[in-house]
């Protein structure tokens, strides 16, 4: 998709694949606003939970977002604070769906909102995460709430020891447990023309380093860039891959 604003516009896409898994549990969406040109909401939601427990629990998490985005009012409200509300409403109907189907439906979140003066809010819950580039540049990546990201800030372990790391898929926090979920924002006061927000699952980003990221997502189109990530994370992960999931969001010259 792309919309069009007064200097910039706004050019997405999405990437989603099953993997090697028997079935589908993550979930991505790009929501342009229904009536604010300028403003969109990309979400990312990675569903654990059975065969049928983690897709409805990702379905939730998409369906809270267009409810909550549908209510978004960009010139009055705050994005931060609708973030963390989808966040905790997701959370609470995830938990009733267990009650309802006796199952243990859990999801991580990866999303952000887009504003017509360009500023940005993420948020995140779990290992799904959010990069932000300038260029191929990296200047913002979320930090996952996972026990190997805990080991990387006690100087433990290296960010290349966490991805072979045995208990590398142990959360600390998501949605649906009876924890509450974390409620991580970050707020970017204003996106420039060549700025790329990427959100996407572990079962993307496991397979990249942040500089073959920025590389790609300067080097080609979102649509092209969602397509080659895609392909790639899928040839190294060598018949053993997990779902995954990415949406794309640029920032470009207006015509």
């Amino acid at each position: 998709m792309s919309t069009p604003a007064s200097s910039y516009r706004l050019v997405a896409a999405t990437g989603l694949h099953r993997g090697d898994r028997l079935y589908q549990q993550d979930q991505v969406e790009i929501l342009p606003h229904p009536r604010v040109s300028g403003c969109l909401m990309a979400v990312v939601a990675d569903g654990m939970g059975g065969k049928s427990g983690g897709r409805k629990a990702a379905d939730q998490v998409i369906l809270t977002a267009r409810q909550i985005f549908e209510r978004y009012i960009p010139a009055k409200d705050d994005s931060g604070a609708s973030l963390q509300q989808m966040v905790q409403e997701a959370h609470l109907m995830i938990k009733l769906t267990a009650i309802a189907f006796e199952e243990e439906p859990h999801s991580t979140l990866a999303a952000f909102i887009v504003n017509p003066d360009r500023s940005a809010t993420t948020v995140h819950a779990g290992d799904s995460r959010i990069y932000h580039f300038r260029e191929s540049e990296l200047l913002f990546r979320t930090q996952d709430h996972s026990f190997v990201q805990r080991l990387i800030n006690e100087g433990q372990i290296t960010e290349e020891e966490a991805n072979t790391h045995p208990q590398s898929n142990l959360l600390t926090g998501c949605l649906g447990t009876q924890a509450d979920p974390p409620l991580a924002t970050h707020q970017i006061d204003q996106l420039q023309v060549g700025d790329t927000l990427m959100a996407c699952s572990d079962g993307m980003w496991h397979y990249f380093s942040p500089r073959e990221l920025g590389a790609i997502v300067q080097t080609l189109p979102p649509r092209e860039a969602a397509e080659m990530l895609v392909s790639k994370a899928r040839h190294r992960a060598r018949g053993g891959g997990d779902n995954l999931s990415v949406a794309l969001v640029r920032v470009e010259a207006g015509a």
